[in-house]
């Protein structure tokens, strides 16, 4: 039962680590530029701190390091390769988030450059995985319980694809107060009981310490926010919620626990293709979907509930077809 430890130790190393980061990051001028063609109200927003993701990544380093030692002595290293794997798109996210605070914007690095940054991650994670027996090329089909067999380069074209496609999608998820995070914990809370189904203890440890650094994180960041998590923290957090899906060979388990993932990315997408189709006009209020929703009279707390609410339903339906993955 290491991964109730790990979930008990993430989410004390972030409550703390927040009671110190918020306070510095305040004194550091480290506030959040607001889009000026978003939601109007949103603009009571500018100047709250930012970056807050690096509170729940000190947490849930510290609990795979403390909770997952055994599993680390014992050579299984498989939870320290995808947290590593995060961390890349987590430093990439803070590396947006200085030249956002640098140039006092909205705007950090060109798209170019984080898809290129993103896709080589994307390429060294899969290739590590294959290389230490993690990973096949094999696609389980959840609820139909087969799998179907591709060649290796064909499995990496559509590995890159997914992984930056579910990075992305979860950085456009995270647009009001505690959106991502909410989502994400029962995102979080699947893979830790799937890794415990599957008997894979040091990826239970992590996906714990993943829900418990969130959990810890939502207490400064529900609604009204006291922090953003920033593009450190949704690029981060990405990387989890894809990383742990290769990791349990279940990539295509991600559409169906990662819906509302799924749903933002295409309004985003729709919103572009229609507005460019219509010379002008648009397909929704405003994209992505939680600020359709949002400038719709929908409140950022009814937002959170019911985006949570949704993903936490989906996720026991994810499990149920995945749960035959692995002989038991």
């Amino acid at each position: 039962m290491t991964f109730i430890l790990s979930f008990i130790i993430a989410f004390g190393v972030a409550a703390i680590v927040g009671q110190i980061l918020i306070p510095l990051l305040r004194r550091l001028k480290a506030g959040q530029s607001i889009r000026s063609d978003g939601p109007t109200w949103h603009m009571a927003k500018q100047g709250t701190p930012t970056m807050g993701g690096v509170m729940f990544i000190i947490a849930i380093a510290a609990a795979a390091l403390v909770a997952g030692r055994e599993e680390i002595l014992a050579g299984n290293c498989n939870h320290l390769y995808v947290f590593l794997f995060a961390l890349v798109f987590g430093v990439i996210g803070m590396v947006d988030d200085f030249q956002k605070l640098r140039h006092h914007a909205n705007e950090g690095l060109t798209a170019a450059q984080k898809f290129l940054l993103q896709l080589a991650a994307a390429i060294a994670f899969t290739v590590l995985m294959r290389g230490q027996g993690y990973l096949t090329p094999n696609l389980f089909i959840p609820f139909l319980n087969v799998t179907i067999p591709l060649p290796w380069v064909v499995y990496m074209v559509f590995a890159a694809f997914v992984m930056v496609g579910t990075v992305n999608a979860v950085n456009l998820t995270d647009g009001i107060d505690g959106l991502a995070t909410g989502v994400t914990i029962p995102v979080a809370l699947f893979y830790m009981t799937a890794s415990a189904w599957f008997g894979r203890n040091d990826l239970a440890i992590l996906s714990a310490a993943l829900a418990g650094g969130l959990a810890a994180f939502l207490l400064y960041n529900f609604h009204p926010a006291k922090v953003f998590m920033g593009d450190t923290g949704s690029l981060f957090l990405g990387g989890m919620v894809c990383g742990l899906a290769f990791a349990l060979d279940i990539p295509l388990v991600l559409p169906i626990i990662g819906l509302v993932y799924v749903a933002e990315v295409l309004s985003d997408i729709i919103q572009v293709a229609y507005f460019k189709k219509t010379h002008g006009k648009r397909f929704f209020r405003m994209a992505p979907l939680h600020h359709h929703l949002e400038m719709g009279g929908w409140s950022e707390t009814k937002l959170f509930c019911v985006f949570s609410g949704i993903t936490l339903v989906l996720c026991c339906l994810g499990f149920l077809g995945v749960m035959y993955r692995y002989p038991m």
